[in-house]
Formats: structure tokens, C-alpha cells, sequence
């Protein structure tokens, strides 16, 4: 094997090591991560948890502070997260970080795929009725075509 071809990055060739997932504190995106925790574990792969705070331009323009309310949000998905990692504690051993970044979800969820060079991308499904027409998050990133894309109900 050359050298370029040794440190050329390739995804997904002997199993996931990194499994994204979207977290935004829905029912599904909270079953999307006990799903995705238990495919981080039995790969060995490392878990990282994304949560994508969103920019409301409208919402800035009328005064509402969204960077703060967004911020206590992560906060609080942290708080739960490592409640839920403790309980586990002994039994299951899952290697995870969370993450955020700025952004509409589907934007922020493929800035956080690449830049953690993502080998699997785990979300849940949308409860909006509008996503029937417009296309969800997880649509677009199956569209993508880029990782697979594993979505939980």
C-alpha cells in the first residue's frame, strides 16, 4: 500500500468509528440516541451526540434572546445524557461526546458529520405534518447520500 493511499480517510471499512446523532430533546430524537448508544457500543465506535442550536433570524429581529434559550437547552440535554450514561455505568460502556453547532438542523448535522468525519448518522423521525411536503431532516441527509442514515420512529 503507498503512503497516499494509507492516509487517504475511509469511511465505514471495518465498521463505524464515529456514530453521529441528532439530538434536539424530542421523543424521537431521544430514542434516536439510545439506538445510536447501543450501535457506538457493540462497534466500539465513539458516540457523538449533536445538538444544533438554531439561528432564528426573525426571532433576533424582534428581540428574543434565542443564543441563551438555545444554550440552556444543551445545558439541559447534557444534564440528561450524563443522568442516563451513569445509570448505565458497569453494564454498558459507550464512549461519547456532544457536541453543538450553529445552524438550521440539516446544515448543522452534515457541518457535524464532516468535521468529525462521521462513518454513520443516526436521527430521528420529524412529527411535523409540514415535513410530509417540504422533506425532513432525515430525508435530505438519505438524499445526500454521504453516510448511512439510520432513522428511528
Amino acid at each position: 500500500m503507498s503512503d497516499q493511499q494509507a492516509q487517504r480517510f475511509e469511511r465505514g471499512t471495518d465498521g463505524p468509528k464515529v456514530v453521529l446523532v441528532g439530538l434536539d430533546g424530542s421523543d424521537s430524537s431521544l430514542r434516536a440516541v439510545a439506538y445510536a448508544a447501543g450501535l457506538a457500543r457493540r462497534q466500539h465506535a465513539l458516540l457523538a451526540i449533536v445538538y444544533v442550536q438554531p439561528t432564528l433570524a426573525a426571532s433576533a429581529a424582534l428581540g428574543v434572546p434565542v443564543t441563551g434559550t438555545t444554550e440552556e437547552i444543551a445545558a439541559h440535554l447534557v444534564t440528561e445524557i450524563r443522568e442516563a450514561a451513569e445509570q448505565v455505568k458497569g453494564i454498558f460502556e459507550v464512549r461519547w461526546e456532544f457536541h453543538t453547532f450553529r445552524g438550521d438542523p440539516y446544515n448543522g448535522l452534515v457541518t457535524a458529520a464532516d468535521r468529525l468525519k462521521a462513518d454513520a448518522v443516526v436521527v430521528g423521525a420529524s412529527q411535523q405534518a409540514g415535513h410530509r411536503f417540504v422533506g425532513s431532516v432525515a430525508l435530505r441527509l438519505v438524499k445526500a447520500g454521504r453516510w448511512p442514515v439510520t432513522v428511528v420512529p
